[in-house]
């Protein structure tokens, strides 16, 4: 079993550290994360300037560029072989719901999943941090799974776990995705300078929180796994839109 792991935090993050602690001893296992905290990067590309791609006292790799990069530029060009899983994480605080658009750890396992790898973005639900180690216990039980019974085309599996200890899980429910209220506005401030500068706002709370979402599983205490597909087209306002065009 050939592993690929990256991250939107960054290289040293502790989330990635877990990761690659929980995975050891299944296959060989290969880290290619941001040079730096790249939280918010979604999809993005570098194309206005070259990467160069290190290798950290751990044996981690590091790129100085976005999360879709650092796995571009492994399974495209570093590698000599294509992995048979990625998995992206452990992301310090939640990816659900709309979270998942601006996200760097899924934008990372997006990248595995379009160039046909089956790939997996893990979360770990709040940013205390307390508990990597039961993000990364369910990390190895889903590659374990895989290992066992591998899923036959490329699948997309946007995981948050509970952060919780490992013995009050409640199990794990497949979900859709929910959605959240608005965000919360751009916060103004006064630099040092005397400069206006704006933060952008909180993410607002959960609105679509139902049974069956994310938001619903998590928040009573199970493993949210949630299928993601890459397909932005809007089949029922096709209709609509060809007869506007006549």
């Amino acid at each position: 079993m050939r592993i690929l792991l990256s991250n939107d935090d960054g290289y040293f993050a502790p989330g990635l550290a877990a990761l690659a602690q929980a995975l050891s001893g299944l296959g060989e296992i290969v880290v290619v994360a941001p040079e730096q905290n790249r939280s918010g990067a979604s999809n993005s590309l570098t194309l206005d300037r070259p990467l160069f791609l290190k290798t950290a006292a751990n044996g981690f790799h590091f790129v100085n560029g976005t999360p879709t990069d650092c796995v571009h530029l492994a399974v495209t060009g570093m590698l000599d072989y294509l992995p048979d899983i990625i998995v992206s994480g452990i992301n310090h605080g939640a990816n659900m719901g709309d979270d998942t658009i601006y996200s760097g750890t899924v934008a990372a396992a997006t990248e595995g999943f379009l160039l046909g790898i089956p790939s997996l973005a893990i979360s770990l639900n709040n940013f205390e941090g307390k508990h990597f180690d039961t993000a990364g216990r369910v990390a190895r039980d889903l590659v374990e799974r895989f290992i066992r019974n591998p899923i036959k085309q490329p699948v997309l599996l946007n995981v948050n776990v509970p952060d919780i200890p490992h013995a009050e899980l409640k199990g794990f429910e497949v979900t859709r995705l929910g959605r959240r209220h608005k965000a919360e506005p751009v916060v103004k401030m006064q630099s040092p300078r005397n400069e206006t500068v704006y933060w952008i706002g909180a993410a607002g709370a959960a609105a679509d929180a139902g049974p069956g979402t994310d938001f619903n599983a998590v928040e009573r205490g199970c493993v949210s796994i949630t299928p993601l597909q890459i397909d932005l087209t809007h089949p029922a306002q096709l209709p609509a839109v060809r007869q506007w065009m006549e």
